[in-house]
């Protein structure tokens, strides 16, 4: 097995090629978040390496890649893109996988490979982090064995990807739940709360609430006319179903369907969180009044007012404040599943 340095570029795949002839075993590259989940990711990994080397060994050549600063993982994911990698595996949890699916893109496009052109990397993933929602919408349960033999398997099959843009600057790209205002906010604080594991979210939603306000929002969807929503408390873009630490909060959202699952939660209080809480783990919320879903290939979000703090996010990460664009990327990426 090879050991990517800690910078962005792999001289060790490259190496790997000119010595193609003696092996024809593509890549696969591990990226590891070791801080991931308080430290544990790095812990679990260890554990998990003698079973993975002993499933895939044979066939591809194993190439860990540790993080050791934000936005690492998408550096290192373009790399390997770009070396004809086999495959990139998110070793870690939502935050992982966000910033591996943002390396498969590289200034509004996909990352193309430098021998055939058309990219063949697939995306997988090893769950092992604080919070795992992508895989929730597969069924998958936080068992790194199982993910191993998904990988030894080889299945693979195209999903979506959402991007989110504004009038200037990069766009932004999340597979599983991009969402704006209460929930976004609850997701900024619980960031900022996870030495205390899965209760951060609880935490943070907590935090979020004080001195929050309903706003009314204008949103747009696929290009139609703008419309008001008044007091909107939350909304929620859903590539997949769950985040939040098991929220099944787009229920209908399926990351092959080349559509969004757009869910509103207007005028809501503090109570109604608290009353419908079991509704929004089930899936079941969207029979409760003040909810709408939409299904959408794009949406576009405003503030009705001129404020300018209404926060967004995707996949768990601050992205920053409203106005945003969400628009769906149909079969973007070839996943392992």
């Amino acid at each position: 097995s090879c050991v990517i340095s800690q910078l962005p570029l792999a001289p060790d795949l490259s190496d790997n090629r000119s010595r193609g002839a003696e092996s024809s075993r593509r890549d696969i590259v591990f990226v590891v978040n070791p801080r991931g989940a308080n430290g544990r990711t790095g812990k679990e990994w260890k554990k998990l390496l003698p079973y993975l080397r002993s499933r895939l060994e044979s066939d591809y050549n194993i190439c860990e890649s540790f993080t050791s600063n934000p936005f690492h993982a998408i550096d290192i994911t373009r790399e390997a893109i770009r070396e004809s990698a086999d495959a990139v595996v998110a070793v870690g949890g939502d935050g992982t996988l966000h910033e591996v699916v943002n390396g498969f893109f590289w200034s509004g496009k996909p990352v193309v490979d430098n021998y055939q052109g058309a990219a063949s990397t697939a995306l997988g993933l090893i769950p092992l982090g604080t919070g795992s929602d992508f895989a929730r919408t597969f069924g998958w349960k936080n068992d790194p064995c199982a993910a191993v033999d998904r990988i030894a398997r080889g299945i693979r099959s195209r999903v979506d990807v959402g991007v989110v843009s504004r009038e200037s600057g990069e766009p932004h790209y999340f597979i599983n739940v991009a969402d704006v205002h209460l929930s976004a906010k609850a997701g900024y604080f619980a960031s900022r709360y996870k030495r205390f594991g899965k209760f951060c979210y609880v935490l943070g939603a907590l935090r979020a609430f004080f001195g929050h306000q309903n706003r009314d929002l204008r949103i747009k969807v696929d290009g139609g006319d703008w419309k008001v929503f008044s007091n909107v408390t939350a909304l929620c873009v859903g590539n997949a179903k769950y985040f939040g630490g098991g929220m099944k909060i787009t229920p209908n959202a399926d990351p092959k369907s080349k559509y969004f699952e757009v869910v509103i939660l207007e005028d809501f209080k503090w109570y109604d969180f608290i009353l419908n809480l079991h509704k929004l783990y089930n899936g079941s919320h969207l029979m409760v009044k003040n909810v709408s879903s939409i299904r959408a290939s794009s949406i576009e979000v405003e503030n009705s007012s001129h404020d300018d703090d209404i926060f967004v996010q995707t996949d768990g990460e601050h992205l920053g404040f409203l106005p945003r664009k969400f628009s769906i990327l149909p079969s973007a990426i070839e996943m392992i599943c």
